[in-house]
């Protein structure tokens, strides 16, 4: 059994979005197949990368994790450092560069020396996602077997010139979707390297209690539904503004219910309704008694959750800047996009109130998920990637 090293920054069950996320999907179903080991740090908080976990190795869902740990985060000197540079990341000087990486974290120097001592070990790696210091200080050990997911979306950090070593090193990518493949290939000039684009597959529980998550939280109406991590950086702020201004001009009971941790402030308001971090049970009932899950990020590689939404046959409404998100809605015809308060406003009330568009939403919604997002293709193709890089397949 060939055994395949994962590198991601985050890696537990608690961890529940992003591409720690999918990180766990991918491994806990190519467990069975290989012998798989996450290395990873003891971080559970991406924004301060505090230790949580305990170093060492463990087995979380049946697979080996070998957890690092890790420098907690300076957060002044990083905003500071990121401020200087952020607005003209091309013309940052690769010192600049190393320096936001190491700033950023999570600065795992252990995790690296690991890889640099034992790569040997290993006959292919999974590098899930481009930003952090482990992928990118672990790429130059075992670029020539890595399979590279880079998770990659249009920010500035992409442009960081120090960047292209790590994409012109990797054996072989993986991409989520056709718009990342077309943005990784026109920056770093690697269509030449072999590729697919994958996605993932999108498996929810087939026995989704809707009504009884409604009566558990007293949700009597219509809602819209946010799942992930609440802060800036996720649109989340101009997703509170465009929902407060549109109660202000529609007197309606529809309220914006939110799962997640949160980093930021949310607005006191009757209509706002934050349950903080919830089991999968509740996610996916919730997710399926919604009108519609909004997704507000500018940034986003392929949305799981957006995905997962439709496979409960719920449409949904997307920031139009993200291109991602926007033509995951074209394809589909499952979901609307807005780029402004009253674009949001207008889609909201499409939602409410044209009920025959919106079944046939919810129908293409399923539909879309059942076509494209399947586990057992998925995987196929995923183990083809693998026997490439090990130097199996042609």
């Amino acid at each position: 059994m060939k055994k395949i090293g994962l590198i991601n920054q985050r890696y537990g069950l608690e961890v529940n979005g992003g591409s720690e996320y999918y990180s766990r999907l991918i491994a806990e179903r190519l467990k069975d197949r290989y012998d798989i080991e996450i290395l990873t740090t003891t971080a559970i908080d991406n924004i301060t990368w505090k230790n949580h976990y305990s170093a060492g190795v463990e087995d979380v869902g049946g697979v080996k994790v070998r957890r690092f740990p890790v420098a907690e985060k300076d957060l002044e000197a990083f905003h500071l450092l990121t401020q200087k540079i952020v607005g003209n990341p091309e013309k940052a000087t690769r010192k600049q560069c190393w320096e936001w990486i190491e700033k950023q974290g999570p600065l795992s120097t252990e995790l690296v020396e690991y890889v640099a001592a034992n790569h040997g070990q290993y006959d292919a790696f999974i590098v899930v996602t481009y930003l952090y210091y482990p992928q990118i200080k672990s790429m130059p050990y075992i670029g020539s077997k890595a399979v590279f997911i880079p998770t990659a979306h249009e920010e500035p950090y992409l442009h960081f010139e120090v960047f292209k070593d790590m994409f012109r090193a990797a054996k072989a990518f993986v991409f989520l979707t056709e718009e990342e493949r077309e943005l990784v290939h026109s920056l770093f000039g690697v269509g030449h390297v072999r590729y697919d684009v994958l996605g993932v597959g999108v498996d929810v529980p087939g026995n989704v209690d809707a009504e009884a998550f409604r009566s558990r939280y007293s949700l009597n109406g219509d809602y819209i539904i946010y799942v992930g991590r609440i802060e800036q950086g996720k649109g989340c702020a101009d997703l509170f503004d465009y929902f407060l201004r549109y109660k202000q001009r529609n007197r309606n009971g529809l309220k914006l219910v939110l799962m997640g941790n949160s980093a930021m402030e949310v607005p006191d308001h009757p209509d706002i309704v934050n349950l903080g971090f919830v089991s999968e049970e509740d996610k996916f009932a919730g997710i399926a008694g919604a009108l519609a899950l909004v997704q507000p990020s500018y940034f986003e590689s392929l949305s799981i959750v957006l995905l997962e939404a439709m496979a409960l046959s719920v449409p949904v409404l997307v920031n139009a800047k993200c291109e991602v998100l926007r033509r995951h809605c074209i394809r589909s015809n499952a979901g609307l996009y807005y780029e402004n308060a009253e674009e949001f406003e207008a889609a909201l009330n499409y939602l409410l109130w044209y009920e025959d568009t919106y079944n046939q939403m919810r129908e293409n919604a399923r539909k879309y998920v059942q076509k494209y997002y399947q586990w057992d293709t998925i995987l196929a193709r995923f183990e083809k990637m693998i026997d490439y890089v090990c130097g199996g397949e042609k």
